[in-house]
């Protein structure tokens, strides 16, 4: 875990990075991480670090190794696939009752500045380190704002409990520094994807947006192979949200 060129070493930057070298195999499964050398590697202090891990375990990527550590969680090809299966189909349903209930306009103003936002930081053609900060706060906004407009809270509490497995999250994104143009990629797909999901939804299209979130959900582990960000087996970079 090499200090990386222009890091800026921020909780969400740290858990990117610790989610990647999870994903890229350079953290094995198995293998203990402790707060002191993982900050010492990465150049940041304790306590982005410790809050890192906890959104870690939180995601099904680290377990508690007694009282204190952590190791990685072993999981296959198949626990990841299934997690994002299951997380597209989840939100998928909420998107259609939404579009068949029809948008707020509330919903319409936070789904708009989603994508606005998405527009500027994509602009530049470049990921910035500040970048995975601000995309996991814009997508987050975008998949909760859909996934709320349920009148029921059961399909949020499924979405909630998926979320403890590897890479289900639509939170879960893990950037590769090593082939920054792929990732850049990866995210304008998600961004033109989220622009289908709107469409989609002012339309009140049910079908269709459903089966437009479904795909999204693949949006790392598809298209990250796709765009040349790496394989997809568990030995290499396996990415979950967008």
């Amino acid at each position: 875990m090499d200090p990386i060129e222009g890091y800026s070493g921020d909780a969400s930057s740290v858990v990117a990075t610790l989610r990647q070298h999870i994903v890229s195999g350079r953290l094995a499964a198995g293998e203990r991480v402790a707060e002191i050398p993982v900050a010492e590697r990465l150049g940041v202090s304790r306590t982005p670090v410790r809050l890192a891990f906890r959104s870690l375990e939180q995601e099904g990527l680290l377990e508690k190794a007694g009282k204190r550590g952590y190791v990685v969680r072993r999981f296959s090809e198949t626990d990841v696939r299934t997690a994002i299966e299951v997380r597209g189909v989840l939100e998928g349903l909420a998107a259609r009752h939404l579009a068949e209930r029809g948008l707020q306009p509330a919903e319409a103003a936070v789904l708009q500045q989603a994508l606005d936002e998405g527009e500027a930081l994509l602009a530049k053609g470049h990921l910035a380190p500040e970048d995975v900060a601000l995309w996991s706060a814009l997508n987050q906004r975008f998949h909760h704002t859909i996934v709320a407009g349920h009148a029921s809270h059961v399909i949020a509490d499924a979405i909630a409990r998926n979320n403890h497995l590897p890479f289900a999250s639509a939170d879960a994104i893990a950037l590769n520094h090593e082939a920054p143009q792929a990732e850049y990629q990866k995210l304008r797909v998600a961004q033109l994807q989220h622009r289908l999901v709107f469409d989609a939804l002012q339309q009140r299209e049910s079908a269709r947006v459903e089966m437009l979130m479904r795909e999204h959900a693949w949006v790392g582990f598809r298209y990250g192979a796709l765009l040349g960000a790496g394989d997809t087996r568990p030995a290499g970079p396996v990415t979950g949200g967008a």
